[in-house]
């Protein structure tokens, strides 16, 4: 086994040449000082740059190959905008600083929003949500004021598809509402009837992906948000997937209510990693006056942060929201224009299409009635009974140089593959993902232990991931 960074530590060694002291040199008070060493390797900068290399040649990332992780959304992002966003000027802002110090910013915010409002259709926007799951929560306490502000506090129940992401059923509970399922019809659509029968004087709102988790557009979606306005509820669509839409059709013209937008999946921060991302949410004039505090405002004078009213839900996190993530977002929409933007829904669109049609031949596509959008979901079932489940095809991906799609999402597809080729994928890559995908249905028809077996070529083998997750370890334990 290869040596940790610990163990190639020898007392003296070191990496780094301190500057001469240029300050009085002053001791450093008994309460402040360190009572036991840091324990920090004393190794060559050689050695610690061969470290942190190794280590991030032994993780997968979308730099080194296809990360097609359905309804995530793995795209390669340009560099442009990570540099962009780290101009001092930007990202050293202070969140106390004064309005008028800070022009610039709250320019960059009050013209994004204006950008995520055209986009989307709505009126009003809030940058502030940290997450798509944050901005889900924003959107349907939004609605839930509005209910009660109108007389119609009983009203406790969110209505959802049971093909829908997990945060969902998870933001309704947190909101203190009441989450009710709505079938998928036989073409993965929502049950149009069993909506019907399920909407009444209780239903608070409908959360919708559009286009859903199965990559399947709502073809009935003026009908299905007509339902839920004439019984009195209000429309949220979950944005996770407007990568699909961008330019081409807007949540407020389907007759939703408000929605989201997952910048850190959609608008060109790296999605994963921890972080940070954002949630900005876009809504009616309706909803408009209970937005989070702050919001950007335009006046004669310069722009200016408000603080919300008296109908305000309140604040959701600390001063701006996530404003590296806001530069980002700025510089993809200006860099791209109207027209760029959806020219990228539209290749996500292509590529996915291109890459259901290939791969359906080896492997189910459950509800194909026709065009996907920018993601499919397939399924091994079939593959399952040869002795080779999903989770196997998965692993044997990672010997291939891929990192494998979402699996066993949604739940309502057996052995699901969940798989989003992005609109940044050239043909030659998604063609040599698809080669992967045949081999290795090859390889199940023929000799199953290669992929049951898989990975055989990573760093470090198959792991119990269970025990993984109860029993987390990322290093070796190391006597210091």
């Amino acid at each position: 086994m290869e040596k940790t960074i610990f163990q190639y530590s020898s007392p003296g060694r070191t990496g780094v040449t301190l500057p001469v002291l240029d300050v009085p040199e002053t001791a450093v008070p008994d309460e402040f000082g360190r009572k036991h060493p840091v324990g920090l390797p004393q190794v060559t900068e050689g050695q610690a740059m061969r470290h942190f290399v190794r280590l991030s040649t032994m993780n997968f990332n979308i730099e080194k190959g296809l990360y097609p992780l359905g309804s995530c959304t793995m795209k390669y992002n340009p560099r442009l905008h990570e540099y962009l966003a780290r101009i001092e000027r930007l990202a050293a802002v202070h969140p106390l600083s004064s309005d008028s110090s800070v022009q610039g910013t709250l320019q960059i915010m009050y013209e994004l929003g204006e950008f995520f409002c055209e986009i989307t259709g709505f009126d009003a926007v809030t940058l502030q949500p940290a997450a798509g799951a944050q901005g889900e929560f924003t959107g349907i306490m939004l609605i839930k004021k509005w209910q009660i502000e109108r007389g119609q506090g009983h009203r406790n129940e969110v209505l959802m598809p049971d093909s829908s992401h997990g945060t969902n059923p998870a933001t309704t509970t947190l909101a203190g509402l009441k989450v009710v399922s709505v079938k998928s019809d036989e073409h993965g659509r929502v049950d149009v009837e069993d909506l019907r029968s399920k909407v009444g004087e209780n239903t608070c709102a409908f959360m919708l992906t559009n286009p859903n988790t199965l990559g399947i557009f709502e073809s009935n979606i003026r009908e299905i948000t007509q339902i839920v306005h004439s019984a009195g509820g209000l429309n949220y669509m979950d944005g996770a997937n407007m990568n699909a839409l961008l330019g081409i059709a807007r949540p407020g013209d389907m007759g939703f209510d408000a929605c989201h937008l997952n910048l850190h999946k959609t608008f060109s921060t790296p999605h994963g990693g921890g972080g940070p991302g954002s949630g900005a949410v876009c809504c009616t004039e309706t909803l408009g006056s209970f937005l989070p505090a702050s919001t950007v405002g335009k006046t004669k004078d310069g722009y200016v942060l408000n603080n919300g009213g008296g109908r305000s839900i309140g604040r959701l996190m600390a001063f701006h929201g996530n404003v590296g993530v806001l530069y980002k977002a700025y510089a993809y929409i200006r860099t791209l224009g109207a027209r760029g933007l959806r020219e990228a829904s539209e290749v996500a669109l292509i590529n996915a299409n291109y890459m259901k049609a290939r791969i359906k031949e080896y492997y189910e596509v459950p509800n194909d009635d026709g065009p996907c959008m920018h993601e499919f979901v397939a399924s091994g079932a079939e593959m399952a009974k040869k002795g080779a489940n999903t989770l196997d095809i998965a692993k044997r991906l990672l010997d291939y140089g891929f990192h494998a799609p979402t699996i066993y999402f949604p739940l309502i597809v057996k052995e699901a593959l969940m798989i989003e080729p992005t609109e940044t994928e050239s043909l030659e890559s998604i063609d040599t993902f698809i080669d992967a995908m045949i081999a290795i249905a090859g390889e199940i028809n023929e000799k199953p232990h290669l992929v049951t077996d898989a990975p055989v070529n990573t760093p470090v083998l198959r792991l119990d991931e269970v025990k993984a997750v109860k029993d987390l370890c990322l290093v070796e334990p190391v006597e210091l």
